[in-house]
């Protein structure tokens, strides 16, 4: 039986028996009442001019029919009683909903036949909040991370120009100065392109909502390929690169946003990693389940970070600096992709050392 089913089936259980119990005790009253001033006005010696004479009198020369009609009367109170008792509630339910469309601190209250209905509604509630502030929260990260992206577009863009204009008006500069100021602005150009990318980084995971087209691929060699376009920027901080892979690891998925999970967490062991230390990329097959591991030697990251690392613009760095890091969508795109997948995704720190597994499901093919 459904949730509703159930709801359903205790609240109609639980008015048909107040309406039992509220049957009996009426009914059981009214004998009592009945019996008790019956035996009354039998002790009582009553005279034809007293004032309750004569309707006592009518009473007992029709008592069948007196008592048939409060029966009947009892009995039509009640019901209708009970009649909109379902109707209070529907009202009271109708409150409650308008108070989750505007969910505050304050707890929902239903009667007590309604335990059930109140005790979910006010875990929708709490769940409401949540949702309201991690979205005031977002939005907050977001607004915070263009305002220091606008600011950061403003260094590399006035380098370019400056060295762009140093070469066009000093044409006596040396091959060796004019190569320097050249390789400057591409750098500071480079830069700009990362940060131009960010925005669109924004606006396209905002926007969009990702769909997979799979195809079997081996992972093995996406992994490698992967890590080798990382080669040149792991030289940069004397990093390694150390695969554990199996010689093949086919499997049915979407090749594209995969490699961008890849790549988004090698990106992340490059920002965060000491220098001159090794990065390493396992994988394995193990309980039905293709287990992938990507660790890196850097600064233990705290439980409290840890716990937020996957939302949406958070950056691990709280002081954005326009060398390291991006929109803090990465790891938040990496983890969608993974649970299209079916899978999920995990970061652990400890002893400067960082780690994110990936487990995703079934076999791959041999």
């Amino acid at each position: 039986m459904s949730r509703k089913g159930t709801y359903r089936s205790q609240l109609s259980n639980s008015l048909m028996l107040q309406y039992l119990v509220a049957m009996i005790v009426f009914v059981v009253g009214f004998v009592g009442f009945v019996l008790v001033g019956w035996r009354v006005c039998n002790s009582i010696t009553w005279h034809g001019d007293e004032l309750l004479y004569r309707p006592l009198q009518w009473v007992r020369e029709y008592i069948l029919l007196v008592g048939g009609l409060c029966l009947i009367s009892g009995w039509a109170v009640i019901t209708y009683f009970f009649f909109r008792k379902p109707l209070r509630y529907l009202d009271e339910v109708i409150a409650a909903a308008e108070q989750l469309a505007q969910p505050t601190d304050a707890a929902i209250v239903l009667p007590p036949a309604m335990q059930n209905v109140e005790d979910e509604l006010n875990l929708v509630r709490q769940q409401a909040l949540r949702d309201a502030q991690a979205a005031r929260e977002a939005e907050q990260r977001k607004n915070d991370l263009v305002v220091y992206l606008a600011h950061d577009l403003k260094t590399p863009l006035t380098s370019v120009i400056g060295y762009l204009t140093l070469l066009r008006d000093e044409p006596q500069l040396s091959d060796a100065l004019r190569c320097r100021y050249t390789g400057i602005a591409l750098d500071k150009a480079e830069r700009l392109e990362d940060l131009i990318n960010e925005f669109f980084d924004i606006t396209r995971f905002n926007l969009t909502h990702l769909e997979l087209e799979t195809s079997p691929v081996d992972l093995t060699r996406m992994l490698q390929q992967v890590a080798s376009e990382f080669a040149p920027q792991f030289a940069e901080k004397q990093l390694t690169c150390r695969l554990d892979l199996p010689r093949s690891l086919v499997y049915d998925c979407d090749p594209d946003k995969l490699a961008r999970v890849f790549d988004n967490l090698l990106r992340n062991a490059f920002y965060y990693s000491f220098p001159g230390t090794a990065v390493e990329i396992t994988a394995r097959q193990e309980k039905g389940e293709i287990a992938l591991s990507f660790t890196n030697e850097g600064k233990t990251i705290p439980a409290e970070k840890l716990e937020r690392i996957f939302e949406q613009f958070f950056r691990l760095d709280a002081a954005r600096t326009s060398q390291t890091g991006g929109a803090g969508l990465g790891l938040a795109i990496a983890r969608e992709i993974v649970e299209l997948h079916g899978g999920r995704i995990r970061a652990h720190s400890a002893d400067n050392r960082i780690t994110f597994d990936i487990l995703l499901p079934g076999n791959a093919q041999p």
